[in-house]
């Protein structure tokens, strides 16, 4: 089982370069940073806020693509990862030649790790109609899709519509950047893992139990492969005793949540981590 680390990082905390780092020197296998443009000022705003979380993380969120370029050029083996990226909030036609970018530049390390979003206004902002974001997402990412897969990409939908067009670099992955759809176990987020994706990031991982057999019947009925999907409970505070339970659930990758901070506390909250990589490499999907 591998094990990857997400940070909310923000201008006030340890670089994304230095966590890196780190991260790579213990043997932890990714790192996954989140996605907020910005946090609209309203009165609404704060009871919306997603519990627990900080909400300076919404208000100074570095921007992941470049956060992990940034990772990409001091590390060898580290995945990096976008959790959650907020695709309906891109041009895709600029999304997929920064996300080509980076996986040619980090050889083909880049997972995307992509959501529908939660913040109204923030979508709104950018020109999004809050409703159709789900169908706008999926737009998107069969745009890009196209893009980094075609010599002479083109596409016409509803949201996105070009010509055929050139675009380099193409990614390292074929025929896609690995992509994870993010949220909850509902039938709008199967779908579209099923439809466009290569597997689920729960957040949290609560639920599996009776959430991946629902997952794999719907990649059936798409005519999926279920074994093709990943699982990876994202954002999980775990022990021994989980991590066993996701291997039987045929769990093969955790992302394990860390606070963000300077580089001391991080690093000490590495370190706590670190004894689980040893144990989670003897267990495999069961």
């Amino acid at each position: 089982m591998r094990l990857g680390i997400t940070v909310s990082l923000t201008d006030r905390d340890v670089s994304p370069a230095t966590l890196a780092v780190a991260c790579e020197e213990r043997g932890f296998d990714g790192l996954w940073l989140p996605e907020h443009t910005h946090l609209p000022v309203r009165e609404d705003t704060p009871p919306g806020l997603v519990e627990g979380v900080d909400p300076d993380v919404y208000k100074r969120s570095l921007d992941p693509l470049v956060a992990l370029g940034t990772a990409a050029g001091v590390t060898t083996r580290l995945g990096l990862g976008t959790g959650i990226l907020l695709v309906a909030q891109h041009d895709p036609i600029v999304l997929a030649k920064q996300v080509a970018t980076l996986d040619h530049l980090s050889e083909g390390r880049v997972t995307l790790g992509i959501g529908f979003g939660w913040n109204r206004a923030e979508a709104e902002d950018h020109g999004v109609d809050f409703t159709r974001r789900h169908a706008v997402v999926r737009e998107h990412m069969e745009a890009m899709a196209r893009i980094w897969s075609d010599e002479q990409a083109e596409y016409h939908g509803k949201f996105v519509d070009f010509a055929p067009t050139w675009s380099w670099p193409k990614p390292v992955q074929r025929p896609r950047v690995r992509t994870l759809v993010g949220g909850g176990a509902s039938d709008t987020v199967f779908a579209a893992v099923t439809g466009y994706a290569d597997g689920w990031i729960p957040i949290g991982g609560r639920g599996l139990s009776e959430a991946v057999p629902r997952l794999r019947a719907r990649a059936e009925a798409a005519g999926r492969d279920p074994g093709s999907l990943s699982v990876v409970p994202f954002g999980t505070i775990a022990d021994r005793g989980k991590l066993e339970h996701y291997a039987d659930l045929g769990v093969d990758e955790v992302v394990l949540r860390v606070r963000a901070g300077g580089e001391a506390q991080v690093s000490a909250e590495l370190d706590g981590l670190a004894p689980l990589i040893g144990f989670a490499t003897t267990l495999g999907p069961h």
